[in-house]
């Protein structure tokens, strides 16, 4: 069962954790605040009732039985446990508490003659100061997460970019740009982790790059070295006497010199180092030229004729590896459509295996068992290159399935660009319009 996904950005990961963080700091220090005020404010209160207390028993006239500064003579109201201890001969004060309300301080102290004076009070002040202290703590409390939201989207905001900048370098050193430095690419003075993987990234590339090279080197190489005994091998079969073994050794010694030209090609083109000749042409009439000549039984349709400018050796050798493919590996008939700038070739077969259309081509990987299995698998791949070449793009895809309004088989689409690659490859700076 295939999990959902949930996509969230490294800044608001960093902002909610630092705001979870503050919010948890805030209610703490918060709640130790107030229940420290509410103590101290309590023992104040238990003191100041003390002291009044101590004022009473100091002007308390025992002959006239008259409590001075609000205090009471047995007060029935009294607390039971003040009742207890001012039988033991015992100065105390208690706070009764109801709830959210004001609090009730009460004193009691002995008289010599057993009575008990006691003084009753409502702490009023304080409930307005413990309500003013808490809409601070809650002011303060808030806007600590406010201001830790904000600063962790400004450090996650810096880090999100530095790590965007580096997926989107490693993303061209992954199209082929092999110059691209991913450290270059994110900059800064800060080090962090970001560096590191960024240096690790570069390493990776550096290795990757010099293994593919010597690769390449190898396999150019043993083609190169490969021409001139196969040239032989071919002359050699012109000489034979005609029969059928003859027919047969002059075929496989011309697929054996296609098949070492083409890894060449490829090598070539791995090294990125072939430019385009480019020359300005009529693509539907040049299209509809070569096709008539390499694939005489395929239909070309020009839908729309535009002048282009590209390299005429190149664009051949692509249409040419198309129509090759669609020959050996499709159906009948086999279509070309030019409209404007884009090319596309369509047979009747079964269509493009999904490893292909997943991946792209790959050399000597002819597809499926659903498919001929001819071939080496070279021809897509150096259309492919040539086309990368060209600054062109080549998608595959395929038709719909029986049934539907298009039937079944295999579409190659080349789009070539409006403007063309340099004769050193790169893009001409486009200028605005005077």
């Amino acid at each position: 069962m295939k999990r959902l996904a949930l996509r969230t950005g490294v800044r608001w990961k960093i902002s909610i954790a630092i705001a979870a963080v503050g919010a948890l700091i805030a209610i703490a220090l918060s709640l130790v605040v107030h229940n420290s005020a509410r103590v101290s404010m309590l023992d104040n209160a238990r003191d100041t009732q003390v002291a009044r207390l101590g004022y009473a028993l100091r002007f308390f006239d025992a002959k006239k039985q008259q409590p001075q500064f609000g205090s009471k003579i047995n007060d029935p109201s009294l607390p039971r446990e003040l009742r207890h201890r001012a039988a033991q001969n015992r100065i105390s004060t208690l706070v009764v508490e109801h709830g959210s309300e004001v609090p009730d301080v009460w004193a009691a102290a002995p008289l010599p003659n057993g009575d008990v004076l006691s003084l009753h009070s409502r702490y009023t002040s304080s409930a307005s100061v413990m309500q003013d202290l808490d809409r601070a703590l809650i002011i303060g409390s808030v806007s600590v997460v406010l201001g830790g939201s904000a600063l962790g989207v400004l450090i996650g905001g810096q880090l999100s970019r530095r790590l965007r900048k580096a997926a989107a370098a490693a993303t061209k050193v992954a199209q082929g740009e092999t110059d691209v430095r991913v450290r270059k690419a994110i900059g800064g003075v800060v080090r962090d982790e970001t560096d590191e993987l960024a240096r690790a990234v570069d390493a990776m590339t550096d290795t990757l790059q010099e293994r593919v090279e010597a690769e390449r080197r190898v396999t150019a190489d043993i083609a190169h070295e490969l021409r001139t005994p196969v040239t032989g091998l071919l002359t050699a079969a012109e000489l034979l006497p005609p029969g059928r073994p003859t027919e047969l050794v002059r075929n496989r010694a011309q697929a054996l010199r296609t098949l070492v030209e083409d890894v060449l090609e490829v090598a070539r083109l791995d090294s990125a180092s072939e430019r385009a000749e480019l020359q300005e042409i009529a693509l539907g009439e040049f299209v509809a030229r070569r096709v008539t000549i390499m694939s005489p039984d395929a239909k070309v349709r020009v839908v729309h004729e535009s002048w282009v400018n590209t390299d005429p050796r190149r664009l051949e050798r692509i249409i040419g590896n198309l129509l090759g493919n669609a020959a050996k590996h499709g159906g009948t008939p086999v279509e070309v459509t030019v409209e404007g700038r884009v090319v596309r070739v369509r047979d009747h077969g079964p269509g493009f295996p999904d490893a292909l259309l997943r991946e792209g081509p790959s050399r000597f990987r002819t597809g499926s068992s659903d498919r001929a299995g001819v071939g080496h698998g070279l021809g897509l791949t150096i259309a492919t290159g040539q086309a990368r070449v060209l600054g062109a793009r080549l998608t595959f895809r395929n038709a719909a399935p029986e049934g539907a309004r298009e039937t079944g088989g295999a579409i190659a689409v080349l789009w070539l660009p409006e403007h063309a690659p340099t004769n050193t490859g790169s893009y001409p700076a486009l200028t605005r319009p005077s």
